[in-house]
């Protein structure tokens, strides 16, 4: 029998954290086949030459599109969503998967999964089912009522993707396969880990003690960027401890704080900062398993934060709803808050590791469902109905 031709479509450098072991175990598997699509944000060199880092890894896309409108505000949000379905069309249309999967809640996956569907390819959806705030929430779970079959990461999701309809035999909780590779990784933190990656800033000392900051624009809140930063920037300074941090993400209101940013640099010229683009996923995980603490509001300190017991502080409503471990500490957008509660976490140290969003073997469980489910099912109606409730 043919190999059934898996397409994935990664398009940012935390759609790759999150989808990495699926693709070696899709790669690795006998029955399967990888087709590798890379677009968006890992195409673009200014978010951390993502591309590169795969190609490394030993994968070689199938395609990459380009379907960024520059300008990170609403409006090129919805044209780059719409941009990214014709392009991906023509992908699928060339390649002809078997199924296509797609990570999580992005503007790049609700497109993913909208070009799918419509061509009748039946779409595999990771990290549905979860509650978080901002324009994701409303994204992912559209993608859940268009997706044939479901990997959520915790069981509480799982539970979640049947109350909203859709069919149990679909829903597989297998855990997020970011815990793959933190659990696979010797988490040793390497002497030049600092310098491997350029960056501007301060030299810094990987043996002395540090901090990670990595603080994304809130789509629904666009426009605001800029003060929330600037409370972020304060409280780190008081803090006064060595500093990573990371550049933010290409959604609507990336560059007000690309803006407070550049501005705090060029006029404070800190000497304890360093600003990066972008770690490989493993390297990410040793930097923040390091970490005294995680400031921000990325979903990383929920999710291999907890699993690696790291304590952090989440900022302001990105990921208001989502379930945590208990090394989270939620403050708002103000500088005395965070400054209070990143001296708590440090002071606490590290926490007990919570399994809460895996175990760190999604990606094997992923692989063997999608080669082992007899037929993918495109026609799609709500359980409720099926059932005649």
């Amino acid at each position: 029998m043919p190999k059934r031709k898996v397409c994935i479509v990664v398009n940012s450098r935390a759609n790759y954290g999150r989808v990495k072991s699926v693709m070696r175990a899709v790669q690795d598997h006998p029955d399967l086949e990888l087709q590798l699509i890379l677009g968006a944000s890992a195409l673009l060199w200014r978010f951390g030459g993502v591309k590169d880092i795969i190609r490394r890894d030993g994968f070689e896309p199938q395609a990459t599109v380009y379907t960024i409108v520059e300008g990170e505000t609403p409006t090129t949000m919805a044209k780059s969503t719409g941009m990214a379905i014709m392009e991906l069309a023509t992908q699928f249309e060339n390649i002809k998967p078997d199924v296509v999967l797609t990570v999580a809640d992005r503007f790049e996956t609700l497109a993913t999964a909208v070009a799918a569907c419509y061509m009748n390819i039946p779409l595999a959806h990771t990290q549905g089912g979860e509650v978080t705030g901002s324009i994701d929430e409303s994204v992912r779970h559209a993608i859940t009522k268009m997706a044939h079959i479901h990997f959520p990461a915790t069981k509480l999701a799982a539970e979640y993707l049947v109350r909203m309809g859709e069919d149990p035999e679909t829903v597989h909780f297998t855990g997020c396969p970011a815990m793959d590779v933190v659990a696979e990784t010797d988490l040793t933190l390497p002497a030049d880990i600092f310098e491997r990656y350029k960056g501007v800033g301060a030299q810094l000392d990987p043996s002395k003690p540090y901090i990670v900051v990595l603080q994304h624009p809130v789509t629904t809140e666009y426009g605001s960027g800029f003060a929330q930063i600037s409370e972020t920037l304060q409280a780190v300074e008081r803090i006064g401890m060595q500093t990573v941090w990371l550049w933010p993400n290409v959604d609507a209101g990336s560059d007000d704080i690309s803006k407070g940013l550049r501005i705090y640099r060029e006029q404070r010229q800190p000497q304890n900062m360093h600003f990066y683009k972008n770690f490989a996923t493993e390297d990410y995980a040793r930097l923040i398993n390091g970490a005294a603490c995680c400031i921000g509001n990325s979903s990383s300190s929920l999710r291999e934060g907890a699993f690696l017991g790291v304590p952090a502080v989440n900022i302001g409503t990105r990921q208001q709803g989502r379930e945590r471990g208990p090394n989270i500490v939620d403050v708002g957008y103000n500088a005395d808050e965070i400054e209070a509660a990143a001296h708590r976490q440090i002071a606490h140290g590290k926490y007990e590791r919570s399994s809460l969003f895996g175990d760190g073997k999604a990606g094997q469980r992923i692989a063997e469902i999608l080669a082992n489910t007899p037929k993918f099912q495109v026609q799609k109606l709500l359980h409720y109905v099926k059932e005649g409730r």
